[in-house]
């Protein structure tokens, strides 16, 4: 599988990357970011560096040149495009889990970044319906917090806050990443993916050696 990582300098891109380096079934590995992809830490031994191409693209507005749009020929799968790529191609899109869809809901909080992330997983989710004939297939990944070593531990009254929307509110940061590997591997499962479904695909993709340490 050709995969495709924007967000590559980030927190979630660079798990995914990290964790698509050493799945045999990646084949390639295209990561998109404003600058280079470099100096990747706990790949291990495992892992196949050659497979990971960095494409920086600065202006994300404009039209994609043509040096980007060569990197992603013939890509199967982008997690957070499309240009003369597989079928099916798979999307998945990372969001949170107080990000509201339903655009008529009052939301009490952080209510207009909360209804815009909502709006854009209604587009994405409205394109993937429009190309269904053409092999798109896309699911929204709404994790709450998210755990990873090195960072400061997730404090007790945000947890609470999370656990009010009803889904599991932490996920391990190797566990999501996996996750969204999985099902552009294997296929999509259900829409959206939330705390709980993340934890359960990714602890079952993931062997104890393959969690960041």
């Amino acid at each position: 599988m050709k995969l495709i990582v924007t967000g590559a300098t980030g927190l979630v891109g660079s798990e995914v990357i990290r964790l698509a380096l050493r799945n045999p079934a990646v084949t390639s590995v295209v990561a998109i970011a404003r600058k280079p992809v470099l100096g990747l830490t706990n790949v291990g031994s495992e892992s196949q560096t050659s497979k990971l191409q960095s494409v920086i693209l600065e202006d994300w507005t404009s039209p994609y040149p043509e040096s980007v749009i060569q990197h992603v020929q013939h890509a199967d799968a982008l997690t957070n495009l499309a240009a003369h790529v597989s079928k099916p191609f798979r999307f998945i899109y990372t969001s949170g889990v107080t990000v509201e869809r339903d655009q008529k809901k009052t939301v009490p909080f952080l209510s207009e970044y909360r209804l815009m992330r909502g709006r854009v997983e209604n587009a994405i989710l409205d394109f993937a319906k429009q190309h269904d004939d053409q092999g798109v297939e896309v699911t929204v990944a709404k994790p709450g917090g998210i755990e990873s070593p090195g960072r400061n531990a997730i404090s007790a009254p945000f947890t609470t806050m999370l656990e009010t929307f009803g889904h599991t509110p932490t996920v391990h940061l190797s566990e999501l990443a996996a996750a969204m590997i999985d099902q552009c591997l294997h296929g999509i499962t259900k829409d959206p993916l939330w705390g709980e479904d993340l934890v359960e695909i990714g602890q079952r993709a993931l062997s104890p050696e393959d969690y960041l340490s």
